[in-house]
């Protein structure tokens, strides 16, 4: 094995290992769970990606046994940046069910792959023994560089939507947003590169000289490796040094007609729910007051927090609280239990009831009644 050889071996596996340590230690945080475990999964899919090389250089991979087994998962390294980004500014943030189409290039990227490596039981040597689309989708799969050129196109477009996010964050400390950005701008700038250089090569070598083309020969093969192995150091170095650090809700910036229409429906809503009591509702809900309004439920959760800064339910169980205070001050209610006057204050059960006066008055329920 050459000097140059072992040297390249010798950084991949460095890249590897400490992306390994750092995502094992980020993934068992207590501390911005969702954040580092996120951080954790770029971290082990980008060193899962360098062993594979190295696998390569020992020989391992190509037609043997361990060829069946070594999928390529790049396509999600951008959407998981974008919810790195995500999780990072949003306080307990969790991909939602809105959000899985962001996955949808990791199943295509999968497919694709079991289809192609599939060819090989039925490759005879010849043309001839393959399908069409099995024949070209190899060709194209496997002696280009397919795969890192929609890799690199997508951690672009990912890099470029976190970016416009960051630029919209208006609460974040300046330290917390300055590093952000310089890790996800550094990603955009690495990978428009490396794309260019892949298209550029293809373009001129196979299509202008007319030779064949096979891309695991390139001269930019392996250093486009070297690339990501210190991004994967930066990256983790960074996140482990940060894995504590508290993420801050970002605060969404409205216009002052949009800070206008809101207050409108706050005051609008709060004469509604005084009026007609609506709190005293056990099943009440975000629809049920939207309806009571005649507009949608987001446009009511967005009120509540922007304008109160409160979600539906303690919104509601304010109102419910001081319910029951007024109810205790009343000398006929005194035949009735503390629990019973919950329960015709709005609140379901002994538990929601006990944790909203914990909440919004800092006193246990006995306490309460002792009080008043």
């Amino acid at each position: 094995m050459d000097t140059v050889k072992v040297l390249i071996i010798l950084i991949l596996f460095v890249g590897a290992f400490q992306g390994i340590v750092y995502g094992t230690i980020l993934f068992r945080t207590k501390n911005n769970r969702n954040s580092n475990k996120i951080l954790a999964i770029i971290l082990f899919l980008l060193s899962y990606r360098l062993l594979i090389q190295i696998m390569r250089l020992f020989g391992l991979g190509y037609y043997d046994t361990w060829y069946y087994f070594m999928l390529d998962l790049s396509w999600i390294t951008g959407p998981l940046l974008y919810f790195y980004v995500k999780s990072q500014i949003h306080t307990n943030y969790k991909v939602s069910i809105k959000e899985y189409h962001h996955f949808i290039p990791l199943v295509v990227q999968i497919c694709i792959s079991v289809f192609v490596r599939l060819q090989n039981l039925y490759w005879e040597g010849t043309r001839e023994s393959l399908s069409w689309l099995g024949y070209w989708g190899y060709v194209v799969w496997m002696n280009y560089p397919t795969i890192y050129i929609i890799a690199s196109g997508l951690i672009i477009f990912y890099a470029s939507l976190s970016l416009k996010l960051l630029n919209k964050s208006i609460s974040l400390h300046e330290r917390t947003l300055n590093w952000i950005k310089r890790i996800v701008f550094s990603f955009q700038i690495y990978f428009s590169l490396v794309l260019l250089i892949l298209i550029i090569d293809v373009l001129v070598y196979n299509v202008f000289l007319e030779k064949n083309y096979f891309y695991f020969i390139r001269f930019f093969y392996y250093p486009f490796f070297i690339g990501i192995s210190l991004l994967i150091y930066w990256l983790g170095v960074e996140g482990f040094s940060r894995r504590n650090e508290k993420n801050i809700v970002v605060k969404s910036q409205l216009s002052d007609e949009e800070r206008i229409k809101l207050e409108s429906i706050a005051e609008e809503l709060t004469s509604v729910v005084k009026k007609k009591e609506l709190y005293k509702i056990q099943k009440l809900n975000l629809n049920m007051l939207a309806d009571e309004l005649n507009t949608k439920p987001y446009i009511i959760s967005q009120c509540l927090k922007e304008v109160f800064g409160k979600n539906f339910n303690d919104y509601i169980n304010e109102y419910r609280v001081n319910e029951v205070q007024f109810l205790l001050k009343q000398p006929e209610n005194k035949k009735f239990t503390l629990l019973s006057l919950a329960m015709e204050a709005g609140f379901n059960s002994k538990s929601s009831f006990n944790r909203a006066v914990q909440k919004h008055l800092g006193v246990s329920p006995s306490e309460l009644k002792q009080n008043l």
